[in-house]
């Protein structure tokens, strides 16, 4: 910890001709939510499986068989139903939604309410100039478009189902650019 200073002054320098600027933590959060990268533990849990959270494309299709490959195609793993990740644009966009805010369909339903999912990362983007937002909701994918409800303490916030959670360059081309 003593070198910790001069350790951050070597670098700096070191970075000097490749023009680097410090970020914080809470940057980081904030890119890789709009890219739609997801947190593990914290955008999934143990019940969702790559579909559900959108990554597919990460399962090799070209292999026979690996381990998890059978749990995928059980009934209950691909049933209606279940949980899925989503992006949700509240209809407001200077609204940040609360991380763990639970949704619901029918904000007008008798309590206690049914909830459909809950919001799992939330943030101001200055990039895209608006909120966003990712969260696992009840066949969440088919909702896309649909408005949802957030009930909270002042009020019902409003927010629309979006099928992608990559907010920003949703066809990687800065990626490769």
């Amino acid at each position: 910890a003593r070198h910790g200073r001069a350790l951050w002054e070597t670098l700096w320098q070191a970075g000097q001709q490749y023009d680097i600027c410090p970020y914080g933590t809470e940057t980081m959060h904030v890119l890789r939510a709009e890219k739609g990268y997801i947190i593990v533990g914290q955008d999934t849990d143990g019940t969702l499986t790559p579909g559900d959270a959108g990554l597919t494309w990460a399962i090799g299709k070209a292999k026979p068989d690996f381990v998890g490959k059978r749990s995928l195609t059980r009934p209950d793993m691909v049933a209606k139903g279940r949980k899925q990740l989503v992006g949700l644009l509240t209809e407001d966009p200077k609204v940040v939604l609360q991380e763990g805010a639970q949704i619901v369909a029918d904000p007008a339903q008798p309590k206690p309410m049914t909830m459909i999912g809950h919001v799992t990362s939330s943030y101001w983007s200055d990039a895209l100039g608006r909120s966003i937002a990712m969260a696992v909701v009840v066949d969440g994918r088919e909702r896309d478009g649909q408005t949802l409800h957030i009930p909270m303490p002042g009020g019902t916030i409003t927010a629309k189902v979006v099928k992608s959670t990559a907010f920003l360059d949703p066809e990687n081309r800065r990626l490769s650019a």
